[in-house]
């Protein structure tokens, strides 16, 4: 039997240099496309040896060509922390407009099945909690956040269009906040602003009043839930996290406990890095 083949977009960031692992693990030969705008050759470099892995350093908002058979194609090239598309707007807009066009193009002349990255943003600031899939959001489509709350919605669109006109066979994952190896430390969310706070003891910062919600997932667990979905029969958008939330001042006095740190936590008022 042919060997089945992947193509994961965004392959040497955080997720997805966990999902390579994984399809490696799984049989499969992998190639892992990436333009290293966020993602780090570092995440994949241990895959190097393995003589089903392939790297290819590309924008595939421009071009994306694999030849031979594809199995699936897991489209997860996009900055997606606050520091990442505050500083790349028009490339966060552009990868998750252009890029997902011509990822699915690829799926369509391929007969792959496809999996977008999508994310709990999409819901915006929510008005309900938790959130289901059938919630439509609460999205400010010209804040700073919107560059990135837009593009993955227009993504959905455009996903759920190619499964409804070329009758493409896709999965939607919205992902919610997921934390692990190869997370960087100064990536603008709350995780790892806290981890490093914490251990270097400063301050822990938690802007307004802590109140807000989060769940936070580990990425083994994440792995796990997009895996599953890819080999379901699930067209729809499905929500993968932790159905636990807890408050950011809880979560704060949580790694303060588990790190044994003496670091204070401080209240800011609400910005952009407070989301």
């Amino acid at each position: 039997m042919q060997q089945q083949r992947v193509l994961i977009t965004g392959g040497a960031g955080f997720l997805g240099s966990h999902l390579c692992e994984r399809f490696l693990a799984e049989g499969y030969e992998v190639i892992c496309m990436d333009n290293l705008i966020t993602g780090d050759i570092a995440n994949v470099e241990h895959l190097f040896r393995e003589r089903r892995f392939h790297f290819e350093q590309r924008d595939v908002t421009e071009y994306i060509h694999v030849p031979g058979e594809l199995h699936a194609i897991l489209h997860f090239a996009s900055p997606a922390s606050p520091i990442d598309y505050l500083e790349l707007p028009i490339q966060t807009l552009k990868v998750g407009s252009l890029g997902t066009h011509k990822a699915l193009g690829l799926a369509h002349a391929k007969k792959a099945r496809f999996l977008l990255a999508s994310t709990s943003e999409v819901y915006g600031d929510p008005l309900v909690h938790p959130q289901p899939e059938s919630y439509w959001g609460n999205v400010n489509p010209v804040g700073p956040r919107g560059v990135y709350d837009e593009a993955k919605r227009f993504a959905e669109a455009m996903t759920m269009a190619y499964h409804r006109f070329h009758k493409v066979e896709t999965r939607i994952v919205r992902i919610f906040n997921t934390y692990g190896p190869r997370m960087r430390l100064r990536d603008g969310r709350a995780l790892p602003a806290f981890m490093s706070q914490a251990l270097q003891g400063e301050p822990i910062t938690v802007f307004g009043d802590g109140s807000q919600t989060r769940s936070f997932t580990y990425v083994d667990d994440l792995v796990e839930g997009i895996w599953r979905l890819l080999n379901s029969n699930e067209p729809n958008p499905v929500n993968v996290g932790n159905p636990r939330e807890m408050t950011i001042l809880q979560f704060a006095e949580a790694v303060r406990k588990v790190t044994g740190s003496k670091s204070a936590i401080v209240h800011k008022p609400t910005d952009l890095n407070g989301f």
